[in-house]
């Protein structure tokens, strides 16, 4: 085993458990939400296209709701366990969705509600983990082990798509919430593992178990003060404020042509696994035999703004050729970018940072932020598409101005984070 993964990442002695446990729990984690993601879509469209961003805002809402009880459980109590809260509300609502379906027949609010909560359910779970991360590896870990563990993703991303894909129709789409929960609570498993590898390398170092795994203290509201007073975080939230822009109006491009093409909700169902079972097939790829090699030939930097070029050319692509075909096409590039090697650098932006702004400042950007930008975009897109009429043509004009927009920003913090990583050396040979 050791021999193949060498092909695949350059290992140190020691790293094959961490690194195969991290893969672990990402590739249940994400075969569990992308399994939920096309429920949550449909849901989107049979509770009224019209509605989605109030939807968008209702998570942005909750998101602001929860931050704080996040904050708390994090200076108040250690990961081993805070983390376990976290995956186990979140497997016991799965459960509780899974009944409340069962017993009500009129859908339209308990979809609405499930939409937020998928919403707030899929950055909290990923935020977290990726805030184990950036505290468990260091930047040099990062960029050659990031790229393989973030294939995890893309492997759960396969599973669930194929499960929704071909169980949606025969056992209904709700019938996959159940075995969704099983996989996070699986997930959980193998996170455990990687915890206590940490805590076992730290102990071989002369580091306290309990100093590895101690509360991070501090404020429950931390958070917004770390972002507020860094220019640095300032600018990761911003560029993630950017990532829901350009994500978002093509998200929401595909929901109205997806509604006028599929009759049912379980024929959209499908569509949409399908298309994120070929997303996730060509990231798995991307990450596996890309991500590495192209870290060490290109830098960090290149990477870093490789997405937003993509997207900017993508967005004109769009609008000069406004058809479904190459709104899909687009679409699908955005997200096998993000995947492969956009959510890698951004995670490894956070490698700089202190244990407590990764778990804290890190999750508020990743949730909070994130759905800020959803909410703002998705207002911005009806206000655009009902009352200004902009057609599908414009939209991408849009959208390509703002990814020219992340184009400058994605360089600055590249630059932001090269410091940060040569000022962290010069500190430690002091």
């Amino acid at each position: 085993m050791n021999q193949f993964l060498r092909r695949l990442v350059v290992l140190q002695p020691g790293e094959a458990p961490a690194l195969l446990a991290s893969f672990a729990t990402l590739f249940c984690m994400f075969a569990s939400y992308t399994m939920l993601r096309p429920v949550r879509d449909t849901m989107g469209i049979s509770s009224g296209l019209d509605k989605v961003p109030l939807l968008f805002w209702g998570t942005f809402f909750v998101m602001l709701g929860l931050q704080p009880v996040y904050g708390w459980l994090t200076s108040r109590f250690p990961r081993t366990v805070f983390l376990p809260w976290v995956y186990g509300f979140f497997t016991a609502n799965l459960l509780a969705f899974y009944l409340w379906f069962l017993l009500v027949q009129d859908h339209t609010l308990i979809a609405r509600i499930y939409f937020v909560w998928v919403s707030v359910f899929n950055l909290f779970v990923v935020a977290t983990f990726w805030s184990l991360m950036a505290d468990v590896f260091t930047r040099e870990q990062a960029g050659r082990m990031f790229g393989f563990i973030a294939a995890g993703a893309s492997s759960g991303g396969l599973v669930g798509p194929a499960v929704a894909q071909y169980l949606a129709m025969p056992l209904g789409t709700i019938n996959l919430l159940p075995i969704s929960a099983g996989l996070l609570a699986l997930s959980l498993v193998f996170m455990r593992r990687v915890i206590l590898w940490q805590r076992a390398q730290g102990v071989a170092a002369g580091v306290r178990a309990e100093d590895t795994d101690r509360a991070l203290g501090g404020s429950m509201f931390a958070a917004f003060q770390q972002v507020v007073r860094s220019p640095y975080l300032l600018g990761i939230a911003l560029f993630v404020f950017l990532v829901t822009w350009v994500s978002t109006f093509l998200y929401l491009e595909q929901l109205a042509y997806v509604a006028r093409i599929f009759a049912t909700r379980d024929q959209s169902t499908r569509f949409f696994a399908r298309v994120d079972f070929w997303v996730q097939a060509v990231s798995l790829v991307a990450q596996l035999f890309v991500f590495a090699r192209l870290f060490k030939w290109v830098g960090f930097r290149v990477m870093l703004v490789s997405v937003p070029i993509l997207m900017t050319a993508g967005y004109a692509l769009f609008a000069l050729v406004p058809v479904f075909a190459v709104l899909v096409g687009v679409l699908a590039v955005r997200r096998v970018g993000e995947y492969a090697i956009t959510r890698p650098c951004r995670d490894s932006l956070f490698t700089v940072v202190t244990r407590e702004e990764k778990y804290k400042a890190k999750s508020l950007i990743d949730t909070f932020v994130y759905r800020g930008g959803d909410a703002t975009s998705a207002s911005v897109y009806k206000a655009l598409t009902t009352s200004l009429g902009a057609g599908p043509s414009a939209i991408g004009w849009y959208g390509a101005l703002i990814s020219a927009l992340w184009v400058v920003l994605a360089l600055a913090l590249g630059r932001a984070q090269e410091r940060g990583r040569a000022a962290a050396a010069t500190a430690q040979r002091g």
